[in-house]
C-alpha cells in the first residue's frame, strides 16, 4: 500500500513540474515572440519544414490543411536545417520561397535544432513522455507532424510519409 502511495506522490509531483507547452518560448520567422497559450482552444500542428526537401510540396497540403480547419486548427512550420542541410536560407528567404511557391499564410517560426544537444524546448516537450505525459519519440526526417489538442495536450507524432491531409490527422479535428 505504501509503494502504491508513494509512486502516486511522485506521479503527481511529475505532473506539477512537468512544464506546460503553453510556457515555452518562440519567435516567428520574423523575431517576434509567439505565444502559444494564444492558440488555447484549438489544436495545433508542429511540422519541422525544409525548402529543399522531397517533401517540401506537403506546404501546399499544409497550407489546405490550415485554410481547411481554420476554426479549430492552427499549423505551425518549424524551418529545421538539421536533415540533409536542406533548410539553409535565412528567415526572409524562407518566408519569400514559402510565400512565392506555396501562398503558405500559416505561422512559421524561428530556424531552431529539432533533435541534439541543442535542441529546442519546444521539440523536447513534443518528443519526451517526461514532458509531454504521452510519449516519446525522435524527429525522423523534415516534415514530421506532432499534434497537439485544444488543451495543450500532445495527441501524436506522424512520419513525414504522412500526408498533412490525411484522415490519421483530419479525424481528430
Amino acid at each position: 500500500m505504501k509503494n502504491i502511495e508513494k509512486a502516486k506522490t511522485v506521479a503527481d509531483k511529475k505532473a506539477i513540474t512537468s512544464p506546460s507547452l503553453f510556457d515555452i518560448a518562440i519567435k516567428s520567422l520574423d523575431g517576434k515572440p509567439i505565444d502559444l497559450a494564444s492558440f488555447k482552444g484549438k489544436y495545433m500542428l508542429f511540422v519541422n519544414v525544409a525548402s529543399e526537401c522531397g517533401f517540401t510540396k506537403q506546404y501546399k497540403e499544409l497550407q489546405q490543411l490550415s485554410d481547411h480547419y481554420a476554426e479549430t486548427l492552427v499549423v505551425i512550420g518549424v524551418p529545421c536545417n538539421q536533415f540533409g542541410k536542406q533548410e539553409p536560407g535565412e528567415a526572409s528567404q524562407i518566408q519569400t520561397f514559402c510565400e512565392r511557391n506555396f501562398g503558405v499564410t500559416f505561422l512559421l517560426t524561428e530556424k531552431i535544432e529539432v533533435k541534439g544537444s541543442k535542441q529546442h524546448p519546444l521539440y523536447q516537450w513534443l518528443t519526451k513522455k517526461e514532458q509531454n505525459g504521452r510519449k516519446n519519440s525522435s524527429v525522423k526526417w523534415n516534415f514530421q507532424k506532432y499534434l497537439v489538442d485544444n488543451e495543450g495536450k500532445l495527441v501524436d507524432y506522424y512520419l513525414s510519409i504522412t500526408k498533412p491531409m490525411s484522415s490519421k490527422i483530419t479525424k481528430h479535428l
